[in-house]
């Protein structure tokens, strides 16, 4: 059967898709046109090259191979090549789990622990090598306390994510929302009677 491309149904729903993958870009921390790139990818069936994702989301050459860079050092998608073709294609990966997973290490890698590592950095300067903090003026062993309870919290944050990661690595439901359901009741929430209707991974 001769593949006659998408319907225009299918057309509309994707550029939905792309439109609202790049508004919540910054939400996985990056930019929109990277996110509208990694979401027509995800929806194509087959590899695109620069050219075809140049068409169908009008961006400049230069902003394509920029953003399609970064998603390959994200490790969210692939650089491939076609017999017929001498151009480059690109194809994303599809388990949502893994881009789930990819995210949240470059995420941690990439922000977490360098603003963990500065915010020592601004309490170091507070207290010079050998000095006890009790020494310095209180405003000063305030503003210390107050870098200290940030660094906290980001190795806080760091922790949660390394606890998260096994368990969306091995797509483990059942303990994910387990931990929600915890989570929720820490926060004072009543967690949703509702289950996942099947064990099965999304794709």
């Amino acid at each position: 059967m001769t593949d006659v491309g998408p319907s225009p149904r299918a057309e509309a729903a994707v550029d939905r898709f792309v439109s609202l993958w790049g508004e919540m870009a910054s939400a996985w921390g990056i930019n929109r046109t990277m996110a509208k790139i990694h979401a027509l990818l995800y929806c194509s069936n087959a590899p695109l090259n620069t050219d075809q994702i140049m068409d169908r989301l009008d961006v400049s050459r230069g902003n394509a191979s920029m953003n399609l860079r970064s998603l390959a050092e994200w490790n969210l998608i692939e650089k491939t090549q076609r017999a017929d073709s001498r151009k480059n294609y690109y194809e994303a990966e599809k388990d949502v789990w893994r881009i789930t997973a990819r995210i949240i290490e470059e995420r941690q890698r990439r922000e977490v622990h360098p603003v963990r590592t500065r915010l020592r950095g601004c309490a170091e300067l507070l207290v010079e090598e050998g000095e006890s903090l009790e020494e310095r003026p209180v405003a000063e062993r305030d503003l210390h306390r107050r870098f200290e309870r940030l660094t906290q919290l980001m190795k806080v944050l760091e922790g949660v994510s390394e606890a998260l990661l096994p368990l969306v690595r091995n797509k483990n439901i059942d303990q994910i929302e387990r931990l929600l359901e915890v989570a929720l009741r820490l926060g004072g929430t009543e967690p949703s009677s509702s289950r996942s209707p099947s064990s099965e991974s999304p794709r």
